[in-house]
């Protein structure tokens, strides 16, 4: 061992760059910052199992029930809905923690604010949101396959979810059909109305239980209307529907994909939030161009979403992003090519399809805080 000692240098040493750091280095921990986080993931539990009792608290009637009755105590929700008490009670306590609900000390009674009450019990209301949490929990339901498909690379089609996420789905976008697609969507539409009124041939790619397509028929009864949905269950739910609106002489649903979109000469094709789902969208826009009339229009709704990461990271970005992660991607990657769009899209990849499959114009004309609606013409 050399007895030698080093002199220290009379000369500044420079800071030691990333690149030369120790690899054992660790930066410094804001001990505030990091309690700030515990703190804020123990609210996104709450808010995870909030997502089933809000589910519960519709299935069981409660919400209804407090809507109709003003403040309750336990017992009494339990009795009107034919419940056991303790879980009344312990349902009350998270929605009042959670202030869905306010609670009153002195009283012990519970109150749903009329505010909640609109979006929590009026299902024609766009601001409606049981469906949204139903479709939430039985997707969160499913995590177990997207583990595997994601070890994997494989897919889980929409086919394959447990039945809440294809209830809560409509559920949750019908609302916003209901306010917005005969008023404010459909005009925004460059001369769609006029031949919707006269009477136009309809097709409704990816239309699930037939919400978008009843709608669209009960408005206007000298057109016609297709619509067709890979999944079968779904297509036996939408004839039901149509058959209770008094409008299944004029719509005929059928199990088809988008890629065999069933017919010729359509006025106008629409797809309503499907499209990202699809394993091949530049197939079925193919299959869109060629089935549509020359002068006729294709209409996309979509979820709402800007072209870029940073456009997305809000409260709207984040719950899609997670569908995306769980839901949609992983039934786009169960089908044929698999592009996986994602929920988030964005209008600039929704124009690469159209483009790609021919079309030459693409507009964005309307939107709301979930939904961006746009023109796609050949």
């Amino acid at each position: 061992m050399s007895t030698e000692t080093s002199v220290p240098s009379t000369q500044p040493t420079a800071p030691e760059s990333a690149a030369t750091a120790p690899p054992d280095a660790t930066p410094a921990i804001d001990m505030d910052a990091l309690m700030a986080f515990v703190f804020r993931a123990v609210d996104e539990v709450g808010a995870t199992l909030n997502a089933a009792l809000v589910v519960l608290g519709d299935k069981l009637g409660y919400y209804k029930d407090l809507a109709a009755n003003g403040p309750t105590t336990p017992a009494e929700l339990a009795a009107r809905t034919g419940t056991a008490e303790p879980y009344a009670r312990e349902w009350l306590n998270a929605q009042a923690a959670g202030a869905y609900l306010t609670y009153d000390p002195p009283s012990g009674r519970y109150t749903l604010p009329p505010e909640q009450a609109i979006a929590l019990t009026v299902e024609d209301s766009p601001a409606f949101l049981p469906g949204f949490f139903q479709i939430a929990l039985g997707t969160v339901h499913d995590v177990d396959h997207i583990l595997d498909a994601a070890r994997n690379g494989a897919g889980y089609g929409w086919h394959e979810h447990v039945t809440d996420v294809h209830v809560g789905c409509e559920r949750f976008f019908r609302p916003s059909y209901n306010a917005n697609l005969i008023d404010a969507w459909l005009p925004a539409l460059d001369g769609v109305v006029e031949k919707l009124q006269e009477g136009a041939l309809v097709a409704d790619v990816g239309c699930g239980h037939g919400a978008s397509t009843v709608l669209m028929a009960q408005a206007f009864p000298n057109s016609r209307f297709v619509g067709s949905d890979y999944h079968e269950a779904s297509i036996a739910t939408a004839r039901r529907r149509a058959a209770d609106a008094g409008v299944a002489d004029r719509v005929d649903f059928q199990v088809a994909p988008a890629q065999a979109l069933p017919g010729s000469g359509f006025d106008l094709i629409t797809m309503f939030d499907c499209l990202h789902d699809m394993g091949d969208p530049v197939g079925a826009a193919e299959q869109v161009r060629r089935a549509l009339a020359p002068d006729g229009t294709w209409m996309v709704v979509e979820p709402m979403a800007g072209d870029h990461v940073e456009d997305n990271l809000n409260p709207v970005g984040r719950a899609y992003y997670g569908f995306s992660t769980l839901l949609c991607t992983p039934a786009s990657l169960s089908q044929d090519v698999g592009l996986a769009l994602g929920t988030q899209a964005g209008p600039a990849r929704i124009r690469d399809v159209a483009t790609a499959a021919g079309f030459t114009r693409f507009a964005s004309v309307a939107q709301t805080p979930f939904n961006r609606v746009l023109e796609i013409r050949p």
